[in-house]
């Protein structure tokens, strides 16, 4: 969720760092990258209260080339730290940009708890299928036969399902995009960033290097708003949407899935506030968990 706003509006450039991209010409990150700073300018956004967290690998870069304040991470630990500054300095918006590789590989076992616990931030994964950075190997989203360096006769790993694990697994807000529609990416960004809770964003992001398969061309022909009329409400609708994407009836565009539920910075808070109300010796802790966590019994 937006929190923190200016009086006057700047131009998406002012979100934009004095520091040269180094990311290939035509690369799908651009994309992410000019949604971004489209969306800070959109809504006022105070980049001096705003911190982008990254991984590593290409899409990773990304805070270099911003305005606001970026923490540089190690691999695939960019989820715990954006929790960590969330917690400690709960008043600042925080977003998080990271790859396939370093979201859902080395990453994954930090995906899920995030997502269960709702921390309000805005994850958004620029997803190539490769890992582009170290030149090509098989991502967790590779296709079966994709011939990365490492397996040049194919790949044998089923691509995982993404967006499917995003619902599963509690997030708020679950959507997919695609950097060959920039407006449409800057929606979702906007949309993501506007949420309250752990919001998750899938961006399609062609690696023009060394993914010659899965080209804009490709992606372009396999993209499908997400039906209209569609309930976003409804978590088995939206699973089911994100299967049909994996078995090759296209790839859903758009917002799959959201609700509204306590971040866990709201549950903190109502912690203390339960234990700050009843002298010690009077607490009883199991009535305060059955009032925070319905249905625990």
């Amino acid at each position: 969720m937006i929190q923190n706003i200016l009086e006057e509006k700047l131009k998406p450039k002012a979100y934009s760092s004095d520091i040269p991209s180094r990311w290939c010409p035509g690369c799908g990150d651009f994309g992410v990258t000019n949604a971004l700073s489209r969306a800070f300018s959109e809504n006022l956004l105070d980049q001096e209260r705003t911190v982008i967290v990254s991984g590593i690998g290409c899409s990773s870069r990304l805070p270099l080339w911003m305005g606001p304040y970026g923490f540089h991470t190690l691999h695939g630990r960019a989820l715990p730290v954006a929790a960590g500054i969330k917690i400690s300095h709960p008043e600042l918006d925080v977003l998080v940009t990271m790859g396939d590789g370093d979201c859902f590989s080395i990453g994954g076992n930090h995906y899920p708890p995030v997502m269960r616990r709702n921390f309000d931030l805005t994850a958004i994964v620029m997803d190539n299928h490769t890992y582009g950075l170290t030149k090509n190997q098989c991502s967790p989203t590779s296709q079966v036969g994709y011939p990365g360096t490492l397996s040049p006769v194919g790949n044998v790993d089923e691509p995982m399902n993404v967006l499917g694990l995003a619902v599963a697994n509690g997030a708020t807000f679950v959507a997919q995009t695609f950097s060959g529609k920039p407006k449409h990416v800057m929606q979702m960004v906007e949309a993501g960033m506007k949420h309250r809770g752990f919001a998750f964003i899938n961006v399609l992001s062609p690696c023009v290097t060394f993914n010659k398969l899965e080209t804009f061309e490709y992606w372009k022909e396999r993209v499908v708003e997400v039906p209209e009329g569609h309930d976003t409400s409804d978590k088995i609708a939206a699973w089911k949407l994100s299967e049909e994407g994996m078995r090759g009836n296209g790839l859903p565009m758009g917002i799959l899935y959201q609700t509204t539920r306590p971040t866990y910075s709201d549950q903190v808070a109502m912690v203390k506030e339960k234990l700050h109300s009843v002298p010690a010796n009077e607490l009883d802790m199991e009535a305060i968990f059955d009032s925070l966590t319905p249905g625990r019994k």
